[in-house]
């Protein structure tokens, strides 16, 4: 296994989180805090440890937004068509009825009599009978008319059935999608009172702590990033980690998919979108998106998917290092993929 120096990308990202400190000390707003260790100070670590958790609830009901907006758009889409197709199935059953109409009032017309009766009656027995024969063809294909009418009412109560059903989905997507939105706003909101609590200078530490924190677990304590030499399982995983690596130092914001900024299912669904493969939009769905297969065969590229509920997810790198979008004011960086709990790997 090689041993390379450390990269200039990780660097980029350190250099780029250290950076960010000063528009969020802005943005935190309100005046210098007491120094640290002054009575009535927050805590660093207790602080860090709730803004940390609050982040960790936003990502979840953030996956759980992002999933109520693909199901939003996949039921607006079935709506649409199923709402064609009942009214293209009215319009049929409307010129059946009509048709039906004709028939039934031309039978009206003819009377009462027998065929029997009409045929010793008639003048011209031979045209009568050609238009007995007529009369039967007619019969038939009110009948065929009539099979099909009750079959195309069946077929279209069905489909209103169904649009109604779609429709019930469509509105709970809706509801999930504005519940989830208002949980992200809430846990920021909490995790942005806690950070103003803290002085500007103290803000600035933690985010540089926790990117040296998140360097010394990529790098074992080193100073060098060792990805080693095992190739990615393909040509499109090498080329998704590559456009991956591309974004380290992008920002990280909840439902963006790039190019600019990413969370961290976005930031999968960037990179294999640029090697030619879409994926499922959340982590939940991408964790069944290929082949599971153990964290000791991952390769690069592979996706690592985390927690439980899976809710996070980042790429494999090598060398037990992976690329991933943590949470917002951290940009998106190599991590160790140690650092938090591995639920599987899987391999597209």
């Amino acid at each position: 296994m090689s041993v390379h120096r450390r990269s200039p990308l990780l660097v980029r990202a350190l250099v780029l989180t250290a950076a960010a400190t000063t528009a969020l000390s802005v943005t935190a707003g309100g005046s210098a805090q007491a120094a640290p260790g002054a009575p009535g100070t927050p805590d660093l670590r207790d602080v860090k440890a709730q803004v940390e958790q609050l982040y960790d609830e936003a990502e979840r009901a953030s996956e759980k937004c992002n999933a109520a907006q693909e199901a939003q758009k996949r039921l607006q889409s079935e709506t649409a068509l199923l709402q064609g197709e009942v009214a293209a199935g009215q319009d049929q059953l409307n010129q059946l009825r009509g048709d039906l109409a004709t028939v039934a009032g031309a039978q009206y017309r003819g009377g009462g009599m027998t065929q029997t009766a009409q045929l010793m009656l008639s003048s011209d027995p031979e045209s009568y009978l050609a238009r007995a024969r007529t009369l039967g063809q007619a019969a038939e294909r009110q009948r065929e008319t009539l099979h099909e009418l009750v079959s195309r009412q069946r077929t279209l109560d069905q489909r209103r059935t169904e649009t109604a059903g779609k429709l019930a989905e469509l509105d709970q997507a809706r509801r999930s999608l504005a519940e989830n939105k208002q949980q992200i706003q809430q846990r920021l909101a909490k995790a942005q009172k806690l950070l103003n609590s803290l002085g500007a200078a103290e803000r600035a530490r933690m985010l540089v702590q926790d990117a040296n924190d998140a360097e010394r677990r990529a790098t074992r304590g080193t100073d060098r990033l060792d990805l080693g030499t095992t190739p990615a399982a393909s040509e499109r995983g090498a080329a998704a980690l590559a456009a991956a690596v591309r974004m380290i130092g992008s920002p990280y914001v909840y439902g963006s998919t790039g190019p600019r900024a990413f969370d961290c299912s976005g930031l999968m669904y960037y990179s294999w979108r640029q090697a030619g493969v879409t994926l499922p939009r959340t982590s939940q769905a991408q964790a069944f998106a290929g082949q599971r297969i153990s964290l000791s065969e991952a390769r690069p590229g592979d996706l690592v998917i985390f927690y439980r509920d899976m809710h996070h997810v980042g790429m494999y790198a090598g060398g037990g290092v992976m690329v991933h979008a943590p949470y917002p004011g951290a940009k998106v960086r190599y991590e160790s993929v140690n650092a938090m709990p591995v639920a599987g790997v899987v391999r597209l």
